[in-house]
């Protein structure tokens, strides 16, 4: 979501009376891949770009394939295959190894549909939202190739580049059951087309409970994943540096206002027992995704034995001590540990390492 809102900032920011832009987004992967479905990067029409779809391979040729798109008017699609050990294919040597399908769409400003604008409602999204985009068509139905259509969370398709709607509301039910993008190859009367259905998620939530200086280094950590983080504690203990990274800030009295939803994590870091004890039982109520308790095992079973009530043990989203095992000490790498198990958790992942996982880092069937 980070690099989405910068692309929309950038997007903003030009003067599009005098200059044309296109957006370049990776739409399918094989194998091996830097980024994934998702990835976007928008090239103005003088060449600087935002964004990214790839390590760095990549990106000097999709700067001259948008510049078309955008002279041409029209949304071109391009596989670059570095699968075979060929010299020519560009990728090769650069650690790509793997075959990744970009598709470029000149973005018509007075169209209030484009993708950007799409991309602008997503953001505010409190659900995920999935994005329907042809990205190849049989011959003869080209025009079709670059349509899109947003589907916010709990919406059923009516019509979308002539597929019938039991047809795509059985891929997008896929899609949001499955949490991932997929793509489909499906028939028309008159050919036949593929679609991406992007899974897009919202922004990642960080509620930080807790005033004492180590959490200037979680808020930093989190501004820096583009996570949204609310900030509850005592405003007197606080920095500037606190209350600029935090999206809200909160008494402790106020800490059950703050929203919750399927991509929330919620941090105790108050370091007060009796402060910890009072947010468990606010926040474990409404079952966040993730809740996270600074402190030794043994706080935990402390903890546990007073909330007896609440069966601490069998509360799959309450971690405690929070964060990854990586000899962490200092507060930067401690949030740095927690940063990395709260994805993990919101990503349905180990946290192990990948040199011992089987088979390859991003599943694929």
């Amino acid at each position: 979501m980070k690099e989405i809102r910068k692309i929309i900032a950038a997007y903003d920011a030009i003067d599009l009376r005098s200059e044309r832009v296109a957006l370049a987004a990776v739409v399918d992967v094989e194998a091996s891949s830097y980024r994934r479905i998702g990835a976007r990067m928008l090239v103005r029409e003088s060449g600087p770009w935002i964004g990214g779809i790839s390590g760095g391979c990549l990106e000097g040729d999709a700067l001259q394939r948008s510049r078309k798109a955008i002279f041409s008017g029209k949304a071109g699609r391009v596989v670059y295959d570095t699968l075979e050990d060929d010299a020519h294919q560009i990728g090769v040597g650069l650690g790509c190894n793997g075959r990744i399908e970009v598709l470029f769409t000149p973005i018509d400003p007075a169209d209030p549909e484009n993708e950007i604008e799409q991309l602008k409602r997503i953001t505010a999204a409190e659900a995920p939202t999935v994005l329907l985009k042809v990205i190849e068509t049989s011959a003869g139905i080209g025009k079709l190739l670059g349509r899109i259509k947003m589907l916010p969370s709990g919406t059923v398709v009516d019509r979308f580049a002539g597929i019938s709607p039991e047809t795509l509301n059985t891929c997008v039910e896929e899609v949001r059951d499955r949490r991932r993008s997929m793509v489909y190859t499906l028939p028309l009367a008159d050919g036949e087309v593929r679609i991406l259905a992007e899974f897009i998620r919202p922004e990642t939530r960080l509620i930080v409970v807790g005033d004492n200086y180590d959490v200037g280094a979680m808020l930093g950590i989190a501004a820096e994943l583009g996570w949204e983080s609310y900030l509850v504690g005592k405003r007197k203990k606080m920095t500037r540096e606190m209350f600029a990274l935090a999206r809200r800030v909160v008494g402790y009295d106020e800490a059950g206002t703050l929203p919750i939803n399927d991509y929330t994590a919620v941090l105790l870091m108050t370091h007060d027992f009796s402060h910890d004890r009072r947010m468990i039982e606010i926040f474990a109520p409404g079952n966040p995704p993730y809740l996270g308790m600074l402190g030794p095992r043994k706080r935990y079973l402390k903890m546990r034995d007073e909330l007896a009530d609440m069966n601490l043990d069998d509360l799959p989203f309450f971690h405690a001590p929070t964060g990854l095992e990586i000899g962490a000490e200092s507060p930067n790498e401690i949030a740095l540990s927690i940063a990395a198990e709260v994805l993990a958790v919101l990503r349905k992942k180990s946290g192990g390492r990948l040199k011992l996982k089987k088979g390859s880092i991003h599943e694929r069937d």
